[in-house]
């Protein structure tokens, strides 16, 4: 069918005859000459059909379009100087077609243009309807190639670096409490029974522990029936890991080694091991988010001590009910931003109150460290309390401090969500820069206040600290997220491995002994049987994808990806189903349309 790919024909095999099949990228007639560049998945060569020198294909060029797939026999040519092309491997040579079969027309007017040079911006339900056609194009099709370049290193890396074994858990499984809502799945052959797709192979991977298997890998299918965002799907892929006899540190240690491979394997990029650490604490007193972006250096001040008397009702009501005052401190930020930013309708003050803040205070800082403010700020600031701000932040002449004060949670939620607006309109992230780190000991379990009781914030099976396990309920879990750039990129933990701790967490999270048997007794008879100290991560291939691809969102590097309401535009899914279909399961709709 063909010699070469379009791609792989260089200036060595000049003179030499190949055949190429393809897709018309462009067809261009210069004065009688007919110039077309045939594109296939390794790139574009430009094909010649002319009256003089090959007249036997030149009917059959002259009636190709657009996106036409075509075979094409020729030969190698130099190109004439005037016409060498450097923005393409294939730019020093040219072929002169002497045969020219069309193996599929294009029957219907294209709904966006596919060609490789072509920079129009197409709608982005046009693109995931024809997903077909848009796969065709560049930008897409790299960032598969991307994606199937990581997943090779992934590969490469645990199975002849590491000596992990590629396992493959069930699809169909049990539901179970904990974690986003499952999609369920009918069972026909036992009635009134359902499945559970997997959100995670999280106690599978743990039973292979129980089963000796040691060094555990999948390249993993996961779902989950939640809101969707721009990084998320309702079907994503994991790659998913567990190991035994290892500390957190070993675990560590060996991801980065992975994350390394990966850079060097997949961008040519050479990382620096280790990778900088933050506990959970430090990580929220710091940037205020428990996945900070520390490509730039602005962190937050707690200064709630300093002010807790200072008579300003503002800053000492919060923290009489248990809230906080903490200041971002901008140094320069006097000259880069005004009054107008940061009061009500300025895009700072936006910015803050959407993530639930009621205002804005500030300072300046200006020469001889005089403070610059206005109102009730002002006036009830002691200078003691004001030597304090300014020695606590070590702001200097220039600097601008920006005050949130309410809940704990609402002031570092609106301060980090302040941080990374400014970050970005400051100009403060050097274009390419690279920050990985790891964020631990995170807490065992945080209050639900709709179901008031108390969850585990990453699940119920992760081990708490040796030391903690006299209360869990303030219990810190041998936890670790790796943190790209502000972004997570993968989380992981060591496993509780010892039935009474198992039984004392599900407790903790109101589970009866009655429910979590019925729930997890499996699990819980395995710990039984010999069970040895595990632990684990799972990275969110489509995120880590995303991130060396530079998109913004997790649809660029998947084939055929839902849109934000779970459907697919190219297939229509999901779509209604027969009555009879549902019979089969013995389910009955009560939807009302």
């Amino acid at each position: 069918m063909r010699t070469y790919y379009c791609g792989e024909i260089e200036a060595n095999q000049i003179d030499e005859t190949v055949t190429l099949c393809g897709w018309v990228d462009r067809r261009r007639d210069h004065g009688g000459v007919i110039f077309i560049d045939l594109r296939d998945r390794t790139g574009i060569v430009q094909i010649v059909s002319d009256p003089q020198r090959t007249p036997e294909s030149y009917s059959d060029a002259a009636t190709l379009r657009n996106e036409y797939v075509v075979r094409i026999s020729g030969k190698v040519s130099q190109r004439p100087p005037e016409s060498l092309n450097s923005k393409i491997p294939t730019g020093e040579i040219e072929i002169y077609a002497h045969s020219i079969e069309i193996l599929n027309a294009v029957s219907k007017q294209l709904p966006f243009s596919v060609s490789s040079d072509e920079s129009e911006s197409v709608r982005e339900d046009l693109r995931l309807k024809y997903r077909y056609l848009d796969l065709r194009r560049e930008r897409l099709y790299g960032n598969l190639r991307l994606r199937h370049e990581v997943v090779k290193a992934m590969r490469r890396f645990l199975e002849d670096e590491q000596h992990f074994i590629e396992v493959e858990t069930p699809i169909l499984t049990r539901s179970t409490p904990e974690g986003a809502r499952d999609y369920l799945v009918p069972s026909r052959v036992n009635p009134g029974e359902w499945y559970a797709l997997p959100q995670s192979p999280q106690l599978f991977k743990q039973l292979l522990m129980v089963a000796g298997c040691d060094r555990y890998y999948q390249i993993a299918r996961c779902f989950r029936d939640e809101d969707l965002r721009a990084d998320r799907q309702p079907e994503f892929t994991q790659l998913d890991m567990e190991m035994s006899f290892m500390s957190v540190d070993e675990i560590i240690a060996l991801n980065e080694k992975l994350i390394c491979y990966i850079f060097k394997k997949v961008k040519n990029i050479e990382l620096v091991k280790p990778f900088p650490r933050l506990t959970y604490r430090e990580a929220m007193e710091q940037y205020g988010s428990d996945r900070p972006d520390t490509r730039f250096d602005l962190k937050l001040v707690d200064v709630s001590e300093i002010v807790h008397d200072c008579g300003f009702k503002v800053f000492t009501d919060p923290i009489k009910n248990g809230g906080k005052v903490k200041i971002l401190p901008i140094p320069q930020g006097n000259d880069a931003i005004s009054n107008v930013r940061i009061k009500p309708g300025g895009d700072i003050y936006k910015e803050a109150t959407i993530a639930g803040a009621k205002g804005i205070a500030y300072i300046r800082v200006r020469e001889n460290l005089e403070l610059d403010t206005i109102g009730a700020i002002k006036d009830n600031l002691s200078q003691e309390q004001k030597e304090q701000i300014l020695e606590k932040t070590g702001a200097k002449p220039g600097h601008l401090l920006l005050f949130v004060a309410g809940e704990a949670q609402v002031v570092d939620k609106a301060l980090d969500r302040m941080r990374l607006f400014l970050g970005e309109d400051l100009g403060l992230i050097k274009q390419g820069q690279i920050n990985l780190l790891w964020v631990t000991e995170f807490p065992m379990f945080e209050w639900n206040p709709q179901e008031k009781r108390l969850e585990a914030i990453h699940h119920p099976f992760t081990a708490p600290y040796p030391e903690d396990r006299g209360d869990l309920s303030k219990a810190r879990a041998q936890a670790y997220d790796i943190v790209f750039n502000g972004i997570e990129i993968g989380g992981g933990s060591l496993r509780i491995y010892q039935k009474e701790i198992q039984e004392q967490v599900f407790t903790t999270i109101g589970l009866s002994p009655k429910e979590a048997q019925d729930k997890f007794g499996f699990l819980l008879e395995a710990f039984e049987y010999g069970t040895p100290p595990h632990g684990g991560i799972a990275y969110g291939l489509d995120r880590l994808v995303m991130l060396l691809a530079g998109e913004d969102s997790i649809r660029d590097v998947i084939a055929f990806p839902k849109t934000q309401q779970a459907s697919c535009l190219l297939t229509e899914a999901p779509s209604s189903v027969s009555d009879r279909q549902l019979k089969e399961l013995y389910i009955a709709s009560t939807y009302e349309d």
